[in-house]
Order: C-alpha cells, then structure tokens, then sequence
C-alpha cells in the first residue's frame, strides 16, 4: 500500500442478498486520505424491482423514493472511476465487494480488482472487548453518531470513523505487540494484512516509548498490575449509627435516608455481631436499596483478615457489585470497602500457555483472530479474566488451549510466573475484605479437594432464592457417550494425544509402558460401554427407545437388567479403577518433573490430565448411578437418535446447606432478596435449603401498587385444559393482535412452553412484518442479550420470551409497561425429573403440590409482576389469560402471594383494552 494511499469506504443497500437476482437500490461511498475524511458521494439507485417491506422497514427507503433515482447501468462507471486506485474498505467487506463486482459487470466494466480490507475482522483484533461487531452496536459503544442505520450513506460514515479509530488506536499500541500481530495477520481475509503491515512498517519509522502502565515480559506487553493494600485509618475509631440522625450525618448529601434500608441495615449489623441465630433472612423488594443495606453495616466489621464473603446469582451481579454499589457505599462508609471478584482459574488466561501458542500458531483464521485480538486486551486488562472479552462461548480450541488450570500447573522459572493473572488475584484477595462470588461457586465449594474461599464470619447470600436450582445444576452430573467415545477414540488415533504423550515420554519406559495399558483400557472402556447401553435399551418399550426424552431409571426397572449388563457393569468398574490408578501414578510423574517440560508439552499434559478428569467425573457418576437407589439421587436415561445411552444424575439433597462442606465455615449467614416467602409462608425457602433454626424478617414493599399497577384476567380465556396447543396458540395469538393494535407500546410476552411460543410467533410474525413492527423471539430472534437490548430500544416491539425471561429482566419506565402471562408458571408435573422430586417429596410425607409446585409458580408470577414496576415512577399492568387464578381454589393462594394492594380485575378483553388506555396514559 502506499505511502499516500486513498481508502473507498463503502456500503450498499440492496433488495436482497443473492447478487444474481437482487439489485442495489443505494451506494454510499466516504473517502479518506492520510488520516481524514477528504470527499463522499451517495445516490439512491432504482432497482427495477420491488422493494419488499422488510428491507422498507430495514432501511427506510421505499419504492416511491427510488422510483426517480437513476438506474444502476447509469452510475456504474462513474463507481468503478471513483474506486480506481483506492483501497476499498467495508463492514464485512465480503458480502459489499462481491455484490458490487457483480452488478459491475453486469453493466459492462472490467472487473473490480483493487485490494480491500474488512473492518470486522480490524474491530475484532483491535477492539477486542466489544460486546457486539456489529456497525449499528459498535457505533453505539463508541460513541460514533449514525443517524440512519441500514442507509448507505450513513453506513460508510460510520465506517469511516470505525477506521480512523481504529487506526488511530493501532499506532498507540507498543511496537512488539504491532510486530506479533503482523506476523499473525496473514491469517486475515483479502488485504487486510497489507494494510496492518503498512501501518507497521510506518510505525517502526517513528518508534514510540513504551507507556508508563506497560512493560514488556518475555516478549509480550502487558499492563502493569499493583495490588493496592488495604488501608484503614487508625486514629478516630467509627461507630455504626443505629439512629435516624446518626446515619443522616454519614449520608450527608451522597444518599438520602430511607427508612426501610435503615432498618435492614440495623439488622445487618444486629445479625453478625449480637445474634444467636446463624442464619437470618430479609424479604426486601426491589426499590428497597437492599444492596447497600448490607454493604453500609458491614463495612463496620470486615476486614482483610476476617472478609464478608457475597454471593449473588450472576456475573452481571458481580459486576453491578464492583462497578456501582460499592463505589457508591465507598463515598459513604468511613471504612473503607476493597473488593474483588473471584471466578474460579478457567476464567482467567494462562499467559505461559498463550505464550506457546505463538511459538507455534495453529494455521486456522479464527485461531489467529483470537491471539490477535487477547495481544491487544493484555495491554488492555489488569485481571486476566477472560469475561472482559464478552464472548458468547468459549468452545473453540483457542479458548481451551489458552484458559488457566491452576497455579500448580505453572513453570515458576518463567518470566511470566510473576506476572500471573490468577496468582495476582490471590495477592488481592489478601487485600480485600469483600470477596464477591456467584452462588454456582459457591456451591462447587463442596466439590472442591480444598475451598477456595476463606473462613469467615460474614456470608451474604443475594438473591437467595435461586441458591437450591443452582446448588441442583451443580450437582447435576452426566455422561454422553458419544461425545465420549468421539474424544476417546481421536485420542488414540496416530499422530493424537496419547501418541504425543508417548514421544514426551521418550527416555521413560515406565510411563510409556503405563500409557500403552492405560490405551488398552480405554479402548475396552469404549466398547463395554456400547455393550452396557445396548442391554439398558431393552429394559425399555420399543416407544421410549424412539422417543429423545429422557426417562426415569428406577430400582424396580433396573433389577430387570440381563446377565450381559450385569457382567458390562462389573467389567467397566474394573477398568475405571485401574485406570484411575494409572492416571495418579501419571500425574504425579508429570508434576514432578514439570519444570523440564517446555510448555508446548506442559499443553499436551494439560489436555491428557483434563481427560483424566472427565474420567474420575464418569467414575463417580456411574459408581451412584449403577449402586446408589436412595430416593435423593433421580436418575435419567435418554436415547440419542444414534441409538446411544445418555446418563442423568441428579441429587434432590445438593441445596440442603448443613449437608455442604462450605456451611460450617461461616459463622453467620444473611440470605436477602425481593421474593423469599410464598404468601405468608416463611417457612418455604428455608425448608428446601434444610434449614430450621432460622430468623426472618420482611421489609414493607415501597412501592405504591394501589396507583401504579394492575391486574386482569380477561373474562372470555379459553379452558387451557381443554385446548390443544393450536387453539392456544390461536387465543394468544388473537389476544397479542387485539391488545397490540390498541396500544402503541412495547409488550412483553411470557410463556411456559417454546413450543406454543414459536407457534405463535409464525402466526403473527407476517402481519407485523406488514406493519413494519418489531416482533422479537426467544429462541428465534438472536442472544437474549441482543433480543433485550433491542426490545429496549424499541417504542413498540413485541417481545415472545420463557425461561430467563420471567426474571431478571429490567427494563424501567416506558420500556416496559404491559406484559401478558399466558399460562400460570406451573413446572410440568409430567416430566420425569419434576416427577421423581414429587416423588421424593411424598415419600417424606410432604404434598408436592401445596409445598413445592403452588408455591414455585406463584413466586415466579410475583417475578413476572417485578418485571413492571422497578422504580417509583414506574406503571404497569400484567393480563393473565389464564383464568385458574380465579376459578382454582390455589388461586387465591396465588393471588395473596401479590403485593396487597394491586387491584385485581375479571373484564372483557375489549374492556380491558379500553381501561389500559386510561390507566397507562394517565
């Protein structure tokens, strides 16, 4: 490229995607010339054809307004002029320079040969911790105005200014990561590696010092890391402040005082340091400004030495923790808060094996896109944790041979040994008196050798009533076999692992001759296993052999097994037990002699002990599954298309907390959240966590339900247990038309099964596409990331959501101030899973339906109403077309389980229709 080199930023608009039957109906077109943005030229373009009312909608160019634009045939040559000698540019540059060589030719000009480079593929290497590349998310996170989204003109702008950003942020980067870079980029489509090279070439003429905050080790730049230390002030010992003034004096004019956190804050401080009771929970709704209604208190009484230990459901809470609530509790508690948030080692980065990969870089484009990309982020992050990056997955190869194992897997005599990411955390958790951690973390505590959290005399559980589903998940244990037999048997195919492994252990016999038993034992392995599930398909019928559900294995069932199964499971027992002992005598061959290891072979090691892994997980999972018949362990066994088996193992007793390892550990323990009790049960949440000595305490719920929301029931629903799903489907379909049609606002959609939900998506779907709304899908419509975000921006999109979607959703203010719920949120008591824990549950001599389904859907509605009203000005209301809630006797036990004060209503639906109009638009 040249020294005074000419970028053609481009974008089209076309009718389609297939250059063959499509047309463009607009070119948009910026140049730019060392570093600025010298000319543009754009034209709308009639395309001889309709423009279908999608791509209307898309890019707000109609028929008519193409109608008296030229036709392509009398643009072309002045493009394929104005393109001439420049570098063409584009936001995925393979669908623009494609459709656009095409439609040249059509028109009769050479063939478009100059280079091009693809701002995708620049974005994702240098702006590596976006959450989207897309122009449209992109230009949003980074402050580049786009006025007219899908419109070419504005399109090529945007790019443009993504260019010159990007540029300019290349040229800041230290030369050694530019250098490392452009020798991975050849991996890069089209021209884009002529252009990082060029910028490259340019920068090692006017070489720049390193900034201060980075330093370069081993050969790669990093940030520099400081672990600040805790520091508290000594002199002028501070007392917490039980009374109104009190507080008022430390709030000053941060935050103003509100009574109910007042009062959650004096049980906090009650709770962990005069109380009797260990475990206390506090009911308060959202609104109440719960989060700092513990973190205030406690700041009084953690330490470094003694640290307050927060669990909460998600990394996004984990987050909002760190970025919001606690800087805010920091302008106000006099003591200070130091917090961190620990992840488990697989979330950070191995710098020693990311440093292998360079050495030798697998020839693979999304391979190189990705070391591009994490070259960057580690001038970039001082963690290491590999979330910063908000990839969806991480399943690519990249991720596993990069991801951290634990810092007895690292060479302590390499440079990068100090400059560790998970060694780092735990010289901040020495600092730290918060340590922040999701309740999945907290629960693999007990499947842990040794916890990684502290002892202390402060636990707070948010968010408590997710804790016995997730406690569950975690203890939930599977075997696919064959996803099994597939790893297995490339594992041992020539010139794979264990044939890696062999040449490693060149000079070892001992091992080699181990390692060639151990293969020998996992081919057996394999082939018992396909015995063992041949014999369990035949205890069931030939219509649940076809059937992909799962199904229940029980005692009774499973007695049934032949003597062949029989023989298969002592025969796999044997094998598991003798490769287990190979794999410890392996093991501990290998971390004994780890420092003479380079680290491309430390990498091989790490994928033979993760396959070891997974063999001590299917050796505890089949030892239960084949042995253990106590009621709290379900078993499931399901049939892939293949004709293979498929284990479930599922422990009804993991959320039961004095069982845990973890329990004991922690003196005191507060459990907080908006929806803790069912009605006036107290008793339900402590129940399923096997607690009886416990504290509880509701604050009043702040918001005014009375004026601010409603409750209707449409009086003409249909009988659900009389429909089929497709006169459900049709109902809610009718009802979303009628409700959506009257009222010019964004509605959000609930469902019980994604069935019924996809169904009614295709029926409403073309009618608006017609009327140029957004209907958004779960399941259908991208992420629920990019589904909520773009339900959000809307005025007056529909969105159809289950699962996640019934919580954990905020969407304030006139986002969201209408949402339907079309079936009350029962679990199906048919599943086998939800069938076995009723099961269970009976056999202890308590109704599941009373004590466990009744209480699980009525919390799951009061979520669902959550989803209106999350701020004091909020309105809303929530229509049920599920009449049970009136008809059934549990109904009003549902019903009582609401705030008080909303009014509930049975009307018509068209009168309900009428009244939202009032009552929203008052």
């Amino acid at each position: 490229m040249k020294k005074k080199q000419t970028y053609a930023v481009v974008d089209l608009e076309t009718t389609g995607t297939d250059p063959l039957v499509d047309r463009i109906i607009q070119f948009g077109c910026v140049l730019i010339q060392e570093g600025k943005i010298v000319s543009r030229f754009a034209t709308d373009i009639n395309p001889n054809q309709a423009i279908s009312k999608q791509i209307q909608q898309l890019t707000g160019i109609s028929n008519s307004r193409v109608q008296k634009a030229p036709y392509f045939e009398d643009v072309a040559l002045t493009i394929y002029n104005l393109l001439a000698d420049t570098v063409f540019v584009a936001h995925n540059i393979y669908f623009d320079y494609s459709f656009l060589t095409q439609e040249l030719l059509r028109c009769g000009t050479p063939k478009l040969k100059i280079p091009g480079i693809d701002t995708v593929e620049l974005a994702q290497i240098f702006l590596p911790t976006e959450k989207s590349f897309r122009l449209g998310d992109l230009s949003e996170s980074l402050g580049l105005i786009h006025d007219n989204p899908h419109q070419a003109d504005s399109d090529a702008q945007v790019t443009a200014e993504l260019l010159l950003l990007i540029e300019a942020k290349m040229r800041r980067l230290p030369l050694i990561t530019m250098e490392a870079i452009d020798h991975l980029s050849q991996q890069t489509g089209m021209d884009t590696s002529a252009y990082i090279h060029h910028i490259y070439e340019e920068m090692k003429q006017d070489i720049q010092p390193l900034a201060k905050e980075q330093h370069v080790v081993s050969g790669i730049a990093l940030r520099r890391k400081e672990v600040p230390l805790y520091e508290e002030k000594l002199y002028g010992k501070s007392s917490f402040p039980q009374k109104k003034k009190a507080k008022e004096k430390v709030f000053a004019d941060t935050i103003g005082y509100r009574s109910e956190q007042s009062r959650m804050m004096n049980l906090v401080y009650e709770h962990f340091t005069n109380d009797e009771n260990k475990n206390l929970f506090i009911e308060a709704a959202t609104g109440t400004g719960k989060t700092l209604g513990y973190l205030f208190p406690l700041s009084y009484l953690a330490t470094p030495d003694n640290p307050v230990i927060i669990s909460t459901v998600s990394i996004v809470l984990q987050n909002q923790l760190m970025e919001k609530d606690i800087p805010l509790a920091n302008q106000i508690c006099p003591k200070p808060i130091q917090a961190v948030i620990i992840k488990s080692h697989r979330h950070y980065i191995d710098l020693q094996r990311f440093k292998a990969t360079l050495k030798n870089p697998i020839q693979q484009k999304q391979y190189a896109l990705y070391q591009m990309g994490v070259l960057v982020w580690l001038v970039e992050t001082e963690t290491g944790d590999l979330d910063e990056l908000q990839l969806t997955n991480f399943n690519h190869i990249f991720w596993r041979d990069v991801a951290h194992r634990g810092i007895d897997f690292l060479s302590d005599q390499d440079a990068l040994y100090q400059e560790d990411f998970v060694r780092f955390l735990y010289k901040k958790i020495r600092q730290s008196n918060v340590l922040i951690v999701n309740h999945a973390f907290l629960a693999q505590e007990t499947l842990r050798e040794l916890p990684l959290l502290p002892k202390s005399s402060y636990l707070i559980i948010d968010e408590a009533h997710h804790l016995p589903d997730i406690a569950g998940k975690i203890a939930n244990r599977q075997f696919n076999y064959v996803s099994f037999k597939k790893q297995a048997s490339l594992y041992l195919e020539e010139d794979q692992l264990f044939d890696q492994v062999n040449q490693i252990f060149e000079s070892e016999t001992q091992e080699q001759r181990l390692l060639r038993i151990y293969s020998k034992a996992l081919n057996d392995l394999v082939e018992e296993f396909s015995d063992l599930f041949y014999e369990i398909n035949q205890l069931f019928n030939k219509d649940h052999s076809s059937n992909l559900e799962a199904m229940l294995l029980t005692k009774p069932i499973f007695d049934h097994l032949s003597l062949s199964g029989e023989t298969s499971i002592q025969k796999i027992e044997i094998l598991l037990t003798e490769m287990q002992e190979i794999q410890n005598r392996l093991n501990q061959s290998i971390v004994n002699a780890l420092e003479k290891y380079t680290a491309s072979e430390r990498i091989i090691f790490v994928s033979l002990l993760q396959f070891f892994e997974r063999i001590e997980r299917l050796a505890d999972c089949f030892a239960i599954y084949v042995n253990e018949w106590h009621p709290r362990w379900i078993k499931e066994y399901s049939i892939t298309p293949q004709g293979y088996g498929l284990l479930a193992l599922n422990d009804l007793e993991a959320s039961i907390l004095p069982e845990t390892t973890w329990y004991d550990r922690y003196q005191r323990i507060l459990y907080t959240g908006g929806t803790l009790k069912f009605g006036n049960d107290k008793k339900y949440l402590p129940n399923k966590l096997g607690l009886t000595d416990v504290l509880f305490k509701t604050l009043p719920d702040p918001y005014d339900y009375e004026q601010n929301a409603r409750l209707y029931i449409p009086t003409e629903a249909i009988a659900i247990s009389q429909a089929n799903a497709t006169e459900f489907s049709a109902y809610i379909a009718s009802v979303i038309q009628e409700l959506s049609q009257e009222h010019d606002r964004s509605i959000l959609v609930l469902f019980t099964s994604h069935e019924i939900l996809s169904s009614v998506y295709y029926r409403l779907h073309p009618q608006f596409l017609n009327e140029g709304r957004d209907l958004l899908a779960q399941g259908i419509s991208g992420s629920r990331e990019k589904i909520l975000k773009r339900f959000a921006h809307s005025r007056n999109s529909v969105l159809l959501g289950a699962d996640s979607f019934w919580e954990g959703v905020d969407l304030p203010g006139e986002a969201l101030s209408l949402l339907i719920v079309t079936r009350l949120p029962f679990e199906n008591p048919k599943r086998p899973f939800v069938k076995a824990r009723y099961d269970y549950l009976e056999e202890k001599g308590i109704n599941p339906f009373t004590h466990e389904a009744l209480p699980k859907a009525a919390l799951r509605l009061r979520q669902a109403l959550g989803r209106l009203i999350r701020s004091d000005d909020d309105k809303g209301a929530l229509v049920v077309l599920d009449r049970r809630l009136v008809t059934a006797k549990y109904g009003k036990r549902m019903v009582k389980a609401l705030p008080k004060d909303l009014v509930v209503k049975e009307e018509s639906l068209t009168e309900i229709a009428s009244e939202l109009k009032e009552f929203l638009n008052k």
